[in-house]
């Protein structure tokens, strides 16, 4: 399994600022971009798999509009994590 709950843990502790933080914007926009990294993969191998496609065009949806909000209310935190996710090449 790609998403452990020792995974998530890091993951919000990282960038939610603890483990049970796992409502900040930051934490699911740094886990989304977790699972459409691992979908992307999986695609790569997979690319009949359509079904995995439409999730991943969902997942991406999800994480632009959380980016949206994100820059609406806090443009500094937007840039900061962006950069440090590697979103934008």
């Amino acid at each position: 399994m790609y998403l452990t709950k020792e995974v998530k843990a890091e993951i919000f502790t990282k960038h939610g600022g603890k483990a049970e933080n796992t409502g900040s914007t930051e934490g699911q926009i740094a886990l989304f971009t977790h699972r459409i990294n691992h979908l992307t993969g999986h695609l790569k191998k997979n690319h009949k798999d359509f079904n995995t496609e439409r999730s991943l065009v969902k997942l991406v949806g999800k994480r632009r509009s959380l980016l949206d909000y994100l820059k609406k209310k806090d443009i500094v935190k937007y840039r900061e994590l962006i950069v440090e996710l590697g979103i934008r090449k």
